[in-house]
């Protein structure tokens, strides 16, 4: 049996003549469709997150142990901002190590109001070697270097300083010394610094003369250049020299920083994962966007968290 199919031409417009044929738009509905894994704007490159050196901390808790030092608190002095205008917390005057054991509340208050704010810009000179030490400097914001005579003969940098350090105490006791560094800008910033000759005029500071006449600037115990109690260690080549015993001394109360946690609960319904689950895997996709948004948000809390 033989079936033939006729197409036959009526003359009539083709937009006017009946549909005699399935439309696309209607077979699409039984095709299989080609899609994509669900996507989300809020993922970031997070490059944070990738170059940081990550380290497993498997209590919960991050401790910082290091050598014992002979300097107590955080060796960092605090400020507060009125708009621009800087001013030094009296009580954190006692971060510097002449003013350790110092607590006369209001000799420390008129001593911070005698602090001079002074702005400078990168490649300014604060101090320079060879010039009398007869400021001390405490250090709002920005970046400084602490700059010597290399090998040779040019500039090298000897340390970086930063936020809430301080540089020049020694003028607290006399003017007498000189600078053995320069101090020159890396960025721009603002500094607090109080002159050796405003530190006697203050009619308050009798107490603090006292303290600073009868202080004693050494611990009285072996220390390196970094405040650490020193390890004894003997060199020679001849003789036979008596080896004194030794050991390392470590921080009984170390920084420990607790760790935070960013957490949510996903849920997911029986029947979402029953009926649905074809091609995606439901529960797989749900898992993978929650996953990261946790881990924006962990960027987020690096940046932000105070």
């Amino acid at each position: 049996m033989v079936y033939v199919v006729t197409v036959a031409d009526s003359g009539v417009d083709e937009n006017e003549r009946p549909q005699l044929s399935l439309g696309t738009a209607a077979a699409r509905n039984l095709a299989t469709t080609t899609k994509t894994p669900p996507q989300m704007q809020g993922i970031t490159s997070r490059w944070l997150l990738r170059m940081l050196p990550w380290v497993q901390a498997t209590g919960g808790t991050y401790r910082v142990n290091r050598r014992l030092t002979y300097t107590l608190g955080d060796g960092r002095v605090t400020f507060t901002n009125t708009g621009s205008d800087v001013r030094v917390i009296p009580q954190e005057l006692r971060e510097l190590p002449l003013l350790r054991d110092f607590d006369d509340e209001s000799v420390l208050g008129a001593l911070a109001d005698r602090f001079v704010q002074q702005n400078f810009e990168p490649g300014d000179v604060l101090v320079e070697a060879g010039q009398p030490v007869d400021q001390v400097f405490l250090l709002a914001h920005g970046k400084v270097n602490k700059l010597g005579r290399g090998e040779y003969g040019d500039d090298t940098v000897l340390g970086v300083l930063a936020n809430g350090e301080y540089f020049g105490e020694s003028a607290l006791l006399s003017a007498d010394g000189t600078w053995a560094h320069t101090i020159k800008a890396v960025t721009s910033g603002t500094v607090l610094a109080l002159r050796h000759q405003s530190l006697q005029e203050m009619n308050a500071a009798e107490p603090l003369r006292q303290h600073l006449a009868g202080i004693d600037t050494s611990t009285g115990k072996p220390q390196n250049e970094h405040g650490e109690a020193e390890i004894g260690i003997h060199s020679g080549h001849s003789g036979e020299a008596l080896l004194g015993g030794t050991y390392v001394d470590y921080e009984l109360s170390p920084r420990e920083y607790e760790l935070s946690v960013a957490q949510t609960v996903l849920r997911v319904h029986s029947r979402v994962t029953d009926l649905y689950n074809q091609p995606m895997n439901q529960t797989e996709q749900q898992l993978r966007l929650t996953i990261e948004a946790l881990r924006e948000r962990q960027e987020h809390d690096l940046l932000n968290n105070p």
